[in-house]
This record gives structure tokens, C-alpha cells and sequence, in this order.
């Protein structure tokens, strides 16, 4: 035995059914130490981390949430891949933690029945058992552990309790293994051994839990892979097996029933239910929540309320933060002087970075507003109510959730399209998910909201003018998804339909630790975006901007700086401004845009920069807000008039802006061709619609 083989720890996997708290118990026994990558050859994501069990250190990896170990998505095809000790460069799991809702054994046990089948060393985390009372359930988790032969530990994973007995299980089952002897359907076993050795003598033998899985899910992942590697005749055997084991029946309807039965009759007298106020209080919430009419209008009701709080609560923290980042500016100024060295850190620095930073209390609200929502379990009634609204414009019903995490950012919403199953459905997910409105747009409709789009009250005030603005671009970009979904799906009209199965997790108070945490996390990644990428673009704007330097006619020939129009930055926007100016942009507009398409919140800094540069400027305001209201054109007429601020906010909400989602588009379908018609299609969709807006309006103006 090598040395590298005796130092390499165990691999111990995590796996459960999605909101079953897998995740929140893989981030307590692994903390910091996790790290995410990509599988070999696949673009599902892995992630593991190291976990401590006493003086041993294991691998701790997580794999993605699946109901089922049948495989129709990349996702529930690494699970099967990760039990079966099938991926590259990831040994065989040593033991294996299955994470179950204790409130809802009946549909958990059917994917940890499928994991015991793999023979492997389990764990059983019995989550949420916290919630048992409140549901009317009183389960006997003893006897399930000596009914099912593996270890069960009854856990609270999200307050962090029975953590350490989970250590200590798995720690048991690491050193004196106990594997379940589950028989629910021996024929089916018996043709799966049978199989696994006949193609064991391939150079590519299949493993045993691939083998059993590509005989029940005809037309899945695994018999996809069985067939490519030892071609069609292994094909007619698995079509002659099961025809042998069902007699004509279904092997997956087969696999239903007598899974289901077994649980049935491994429950009986292990789970006892009784009727409880609290679960008809949610049947009654579900029913109004889930209705076609009530539901949306409290939909509706709920997304404004979101936005109207985005300025009305945000509105004296970003005066706060202005007033601070233009102080620091003059501070900067009067301490550095107005020299090279004082313009790179005022004009530079503070004036860029500082005018994105800004926006930081309204993303937080969103975000509150978003991580309140999906605590409680709002999130999962909302999506079941927009299934119908979905599948009306031809996207899968799948196709909520990634949708809903663009709002976000489009990149893990494009990653989790990877939980739909048609490749058409999951094309077109991707196609319309960078048309939701990310909290990168939002820097950007802020500034131009307030400062054109007067404060008015309605409603004896309690909803505002700008709120109302912002949910109308929110609409406009999920109407621009709409529309996209509904011309990609018209290209493949024999699609098949696919499922759409969602689970209603219960509603919950959220606890004010993780709402924060996520929080923090939320606002780390801003920060850090805003002091890496906005302060590298920020930097280089500066630098176009502050050169060439200019030379006083003296001896020492002393650097001056140059008028903005004669910088390298202004040349550059001069040549180019002529195919924006039909939109109503001058050169200052169109540098500071063509910036931001590395990142859509750089334009903030663009502008920044540019116009705390600008000495020519005369209104003597240091806010950015206050500047772009006094910008002129050379003939002295505003450059910031109402059609042309409307014709840039279309711009923004349809225009592609964002090299992280190229690239993930490009990841993610495997080719550069949808990345660069996505690209083409949003500019000019951007473009066209900005050049509508600001005709359109000129000439309501002059009627």
C-alpha cells in the first residue's frame, strides 16, 4: 500500500431529498473547511469538505438533493455515479449519511431504501424532529433502527443538535461496518446480479447499483451508459430482463409499489399520527396561498410591498453613505491637493467604488425580503402558482426555481437548470434566466430612479412613485423571459411535456441568526465584487481619463492634467458616441456603458469617475446623483432628459452585461454559439427599445 493511500481520508457522502436540511448539516460537521468544484467531465457542481470524527479526518461530499435514485437529469445521474464509486478521481464512499425529514418518513424512505440497496455503510439523520409534535407525529426512531439494521440519529440540524452523535456514527460505521440486508424484490435482485457479472468481464464493467438502475428507468441515464459502452446488445438483455421480471408490467410502477409497500409495513407501529390544529391552520393557508386569484393577488401585493421598501427603508442609509463617500472625496482632496496623486484616490478610488457601494443597504433589503420569504416557505407556493403561467409560455414547470434564483444572479440560475430533465426545457431556461432582474441592475435603476423619478405618494403613502418604477422594469425584464422562452420553445413543437414535481415544505418562523448570516454572506460577495472587479475597471477608467497628461509652457515642463474632451477616455467616447447618440447619449454615457458590460454596476463607477474628473464641470455638487442631473450637451440641453433616462433603463434591464454569464451560458451548454446569440439577441433588445423609448418620448414632448 502506498503511502498517499494510508494518508487519504475516508469519503463519507451526504445525500436526502431536497428541503430535508442535507446542506445545513454538511455546513455543521465541515464549517469553513469546504470547498466547491465541478465533477469530472460534468458541469454539476461537487461540493465537499473535511470533517473531523474525534483524531480521524474524513472527506465529507455533498451531492445534489434527488427524490430518487432514477436518473433523468445530470444531477440525479452523480448521485448514482458518486454511490457506485463510478467518478474519477473520488474513491468509493467508506459510509454514507442520509438525511431524512422526520415529519414526512413516507416519501424520505423511498430514496434511502434505494440507498441501502447500494450495500453500503448508512448513517440515517432523522432531521426536524423538533417539528414532530407540532405535526401530530410520534415516532419510536428506535425501533426504525432496529427494523431497517443501520444507525439512526434523531437531529435539529439547523439549531445544531445531535451533530456530534451524527460524528459518532458514522465513526462507528467506519470502523465496524453494519450494512442493511434489504430484500424488497429478489427476482429484481437476482437479474442485477446476474447482469453485473456477465459484464464484469467487459474492459468497462458496469457496477452493481448502475446495472439496477438502467433495468428499472428505461430510457434514463443509466441504461443511456450502459448502452455506449457495450453497445446495443446489452440493450435486447435488459428489454428480455425485464420482460422476464414483470411480465409485461412496468419495472418502475413495479419498483413504486413494492418500495412503498415495504415502507408501509416498516412504519407499522413505528409512527403513529394524529390530527393537530396547527396542520389544518396550514391546509387552510395553502388553500388561499395556492389559489389561481387569492394567491396571485397576494403575489402581486408581496413583490410591491418588496419594492416600495427597497427605497422608502433604504432611503436615509444611501443619503448617509453619499454624503460620507462625497466627504471622504474633499477630505481626500484637501489632504492629497488636486495633483495626480489626489484625483487617483478622490476621483479615482472614493468617487468610483464609493458610487456602487452606495446601493448597499437597498440590496440587502431585497435580499431580507427574498430570504424571509423562502424561510418561512412562501417561495415554494409561489413557484407551484406560477407552474401554470410557465407552461404557458413554454418553459417547463422545472423552470421556476432557476428563474427565481436569477433574480439574484443569472449564474447559479443557470446552474440549476441543470435539475430539468428535457435538453429543449433546459435550453430555453437558460436562454430567458439572464432576463431577471439581478442585483447587479439594481445599483443602476437606483440611482436613475432617484434622481428622476420625484418621491410621490399614493395611497395616503404608503406606496411611492419610485417603488411603483422599479416593479415596472422588475415586470418589464420577466416579460423580456417570457417572451424569449416562448420564441425558443416554438422551435421544438414536439418536445415531450415534462414533470414538475415540487414539494410544499412547511411554514416555519426564520430565525433571525441564518437571515443574518446569509446577509452577511450577501453583502461580503458585494463588497467583494465591488473592491475587485469595479475597482480594477474603476482604476482604468481613471487612468483614460487623467491621460495624456497636458504640459504648462515652462522650463520644467510641468504635467497638467488634460480637459476630459482631450484624454484618452474622451477621444475613445467621442469615436464611438455616434452610434449611441440615437438613443440621446453623449460621449460620457456611452464610455461609461461600454465599461459595464464586463459587469452591469460598473457603469455606477464609470460615471463616477468620469464626472469627479471632469473639471470643466461648474454645478460644484460632489454627489454622483447631483452630477448626472446638471450633465449638458455641448450645446447646452440636458443629457439626462426623462426619454432618454427611460430608453437606459430598458436599455439595462434587456442588455447582456455580464462576462460571468457568458461564460457560465458557455459551461453550461457546451458551445459558444447561444452564448453569442444571447448576447446579440439582449444588446439589440437593449438598443432597440432604448431607441424607442427616447423617440417615442421626444415626440410626446413636442405634441
Amino acid at each position: 500500500m502506498t503511502v498517499s493511500a494510508v494518508a487519504s481520508p475516508p469519503v463519507v457522502v451526504t445525500i436526502g431529498n431536497p428541503n430535508t436540511g442535507k446542506s445545513t448539516l454538511f455546513n455543521a460537521l465541515t464549517g469553513l473547511r469546504q470547498k466547491v468544484g465541478n465533477y469530472p467531465g460534468v458541469t454539476v457542481e461537487q461540493v465537499s469538505g473535511s470533517a473531523r470524527l474525534g483524531e480521524r479526518e474524513i472527506r465529507l461530499v455533498d451531492v445534489p438533493g434527488t427524490y430518487s435514485l432514477a436518473a433523468t437529469s445530470p444531477d440525479e445521474i452523480i448521485a448514482v455515479d458518486v454511490l457506485a464509486g463510478d467518478i474519477v478521481d473520488l474513491p468509493p464512499p467508506a459510509a454514507v449519511i442520509v438525511v431524512v425529514d422526520a415529519t414526512n418518513l413516507r416519501r424520505n424512505l423511498f430514496l434511502l431504501t434505494q440507498v441501502l440497496e447500494a450495500a453500503v455503510p448508512v448513517v440515517v439523520a432523522l432531521n426536524m424532529t423538533d417539528r414532530l409534535a407540532a405535526t401530530g407525529v410520534s415516532l419510536d426512531h428506535a425501533e426504525l433502527e432496529r427494523r431497517l439494521g443501520v444507525p439512526v440519529v434523531p437531529i435539529v440540524a439547523a439549531e445544531g443538535r445531535g451533530i456530534d452523535d451524527v460524528r459518532d456514527a458514522v465513526a462507528v460505521q467506519l470502523d465496524t461496518p453494519r450494512i442493511a440486508d434489504l430484500a424488497i424484490n429478489p427476482r429484481l435482485d437476482a437479474a442485477v446480479a446476474m447482469l453485473t457479472k456477465e459484464l464484469a468481464k467487459d474492459p468497462l464493467p458496469a457496477r452493481h447499483l448502475e446495472v439496477r438502475r438502467a433495468l428499472i428507468d428505461v430510457g434514463g441515464y443509466a441504461e443511456q451508459r450502459l448502452v455506449a459502452r457495450h453497445g446495443e446488445a446489452v440493450r435486447a438483455r435488459l428489454e428480455a430482463l425485464r420482460s422476464d421480471i414483470g411480465s409485461g408490467r412496468n419495472l418502475a410502477t413495479l419498483e413504486a409499489r413494492d418500495r412503498y409497500s415495504y415502507i408501509q409495513g416498516l412504519l407499522d407501529g413505528v409512527e403513529q399520527r394524529s390530527e393537530v390544529t396547527r396542520e389544518r391552520a396550514r391546509d387552510l393557508a395553502d388553500a388561499v396561498l395556492n389559489h389561481p386569484l387569492s394567491g396571485t393577488a397576494i403575489f402581486v401585493l408581496v413583490m410591491a410591498l418588496v419594492f416600495q421598501a427597497v427605497f422608502a427603508w433604504a432611503g436615509p442609509l444611501v443619503d448617509g453613505i453619499d454624503y460620507l463617500t462625497g466627504a471622504c472625496g474633499e477630505a481626500a482632496t484637501a489632504l492629497l491637493g488636486n495633483g495626480l496623486v489626489g484625483s487617483f484616490v478622490a476621483d479615482g478610488v472614493i468617487a468610483g467604488v464609493g458610487s456602487v457601494v452606495v446601493f448597499l443597504p437597498q440590496i440587502l433589503i431585497l435580499f431580507a425580503f427574498i430570504i424571509v420569504l423562502e424561510d418561512t416557505g412562501y417561495m415554494a407556493r409561489a413557484a407551484f402558482l406560477m407552474d401554470r403561467v410557465m407552461r404557458g409560455i413554454g418553459l417547463s414547470g422545472q423552470a421556476f426555481i432557476p428563474m427565481l434564483s436569477s433574480f439574484a444572479c443569472a449564474v447559479p440560475g443557470i446552474m440549476g437548470t441543470r435539475i430539468i430533465a428535457n435538453r429543449h426545457d433546459r435550453l430555453a431556461t437558460i436562454l430567458a434566466a439572464p432576463f431577471m432582474t439581478c442585483s447587479a441592475r439594481l445599483p443602476v435603476y437606483s440611482l436613475l430612479i432617484a434622481a428622476f423619478v420625484p418621491d410621490t405618494r399614493y395611497a395616503g403613502g404608503l406606496l411611492n412613485l419610485q417603488g411603483l418604477v422599479l416593479l415596472a422594469l422588475y415586470l418589464l425584464g420577466i416579460l423580456g423571459a417570457a417572451l424569449t422562452a416562448w420564441l425558443v420553445s416554438r422551435l421544438y413543437w414536439r418536445r415531450p411535456r415534462s414533470r414538475f414535481l415540487l414539494e410544499m415544505p412547511p411554514y416555519r418562523m426564520p430565525s433571525l441568526r441564518a437571515v443574518l448570516l446569509k446577509l452577511l454572506s450577501r453583502a461580503l460577495i458585494f463588497l467583494r465584487r465591488a473592491g475587485t472587479i469595479i475597482f480594477a475597471v474603476t482604476i482604468v477608467i481613471w487612468m483614460l481619463a487623467s491621460f495624456p497628461r497636458a504640459h504648462a509652457p515652462t522650463t520644467a515642463a510641468v504635467a497638467a492634467p488634460p480637459t476630459l474632451e482631450n484624454s484618452y477616455l474622451g477621444r475613445l467616447g467621442h469615436g464611438i458616441a455616434p452610434l449611441f447618440a440615437p438613443l440621446g447619449w453623449d460621449w460620457k454615457v456611452t464610455a461609461a456603458v461600454l465599461a459595464s458590460f464586463p459587469a452591469r454596476e460598473v457603469v455606477i463607477a464609470a460615471l463616477g469617475t468620469i464626472y469627479a474628473v471632469d473639471t470643466e464641470a461648474e454645478d460644484g455638487t460632489t454627489t454622483l446623483t447631483g452630477r448626472i442631473r446638471e450633465a449638458r450637451h455641448p450645446d447646452g440641453s440636458l443629457v439626462y432628459t426623462l426619454p432618454m433616462v427611460l430608453g437606459l433603463l430598458i436599455f439595462y434591464a434587456y442588455c447582456l452585461q455580464c462576462v460571468s454569464t457568458v461564460a457560465v451560458m458557455r459551461r453550461e451548454t457546451g458551445t459558444w454559439r447561444w452564448p453569442l446569440v444571447a448576447w446579440c439577441y439582449m444588446t439589440a433588445l437593449g438598443y432597440g427599445g432604448a431607441y424607442v423609448a427616447y423617440t417615442a418620448g421626444n415626440a410626446l414632448l413636442v405634441a
